[in-house]
């Protein structure tokens, strides 16, 4: 007869793996340390090899390399199994009811989470949506991994077989001050920035790859090596009057450049944009409230 290892054993082995200490794991499982030593021992010896190093308890715990293996597996078996649990409560009524875990990144939460909340809330009462912001990269590994449920992001990005669906676009803007601009011929050319004069975003932040792309901005002795964390901050620095950059005409609508001496005008070439999209895991049965969602946010835009 075959053992068959437990959600519960992966639970406690991938919650293991996430502090690397027994008591922090064993709280956040809401069970006693002895419980959760006792169910990775058993997973042990199902799997039957060890899953971590035995050291003294003063090193720091090590993972050997079924270990590491057998965590993103359970990883993935546990983000099915939440998919799971979730037909169940579909069967029980109205796909727009319960709880929705929904991940944005930082250059679009600031500027739809808010009206998002407030027209889910009018139209959707029952529907508790629990947010996280976070970088792309972060995000889409959580939703491999059950934390989150669905994602809104600006695309193309690799999502690495994910479901997704474009709601709308968002312009990029060039914004620049109004000493610089005086000092450059109209219209704008890239040939006549000073070299080091475009501010972007960190790498991490998918903004920068986009607006890049998007703008045809090929020529990289023009971007500044500095890197900034935060739209705001981005802002900050032409309002100084040391550059130029791109920002997404929704955080222009939402306030942005408010009370900023800057002025504001399309970036050369074609028009430059980024899709907007919904992603989710193909194995969630949650399709019809993602696509409902997908309504909402593209009426927002």
């Amino acid at each position: 007869m075959i053992k068959w290892p437990s959600l519960k054993q992966l639970h406690y082995l991938i919650t293991l793996h996430e502090t690397r200490h027994f008591s922090d794991a064993a709280q956040r499982c809401f069970v006693s340390q002895s419980t959760l030593s006792k169910g990775i021992q058993n997973l042990e010896e199902i799997i039957g090899c060890p899953l971590y190093e035995k050291k003294d308890k003063k090193s720091p715990l090590v993972f050997t390399q079924a270990g590491e293996l057998i965590v993103q597996q359970g990883r993935e078996l546990l983000a099915k199994a939440q998919d799971l649990v979730e037909l169940g409560n579909m069967c029980k009524g109205d796909s727009m009811q319960g709880q929705l875990r929904l991940g944005c990144i930082p250059t679009i939460a600031p500027f739809l989470l808010g009206d998002l909340v407030q027209q889910v809330n009018h139209l959707f009462p029952q529907l508790n949506l629990l947010l996280k912001e976070d970088t792309t990269t972060n995000l889409l590994t959580a939703l491999r991994h059950g934390e989150l449920d669905v994602l809104i992001l600006a695309l193309p990005v690799d999502i690495s077989g994910m479901e997704s669906r474009i709601v709308g676009q968002d312009p990029f803007r060039m914004v620049i001050s109004h000493d610089q601009a005086k000092r450059i011929s109209t219209p704008i050319k890239y040939d006549d920035l000073p070299d080091e004069s475009v501010f972007l975003l960190e790498k991490e932040h998918c903004l920068t790859e986009h607006a890049v792309s998007a703008c045809q901005l090929t020529e990289k002795q023009k971007i500044n090596p500095f890197s900034a964390t935060s739209l705001h901050t981005l802002v900050q620095m032409v309002a100084n009057g040391l550059g130029t950059t791109f920002i997404p005409q929704m955080a222009i609508k939402h306030g942005l450049l408010d009370n900023q001496n800057l002025l504001i005008i399309d970036p050369p070439g074609q028009k430059a944009y980024r899709d907007i999209g919904l992603v989710w895991r193909p194995s969630s049965s949650r399709a019809d409230t993602f696509s409902r969602l997908a309504d909402i946010v593209s009426e927002l835009l």
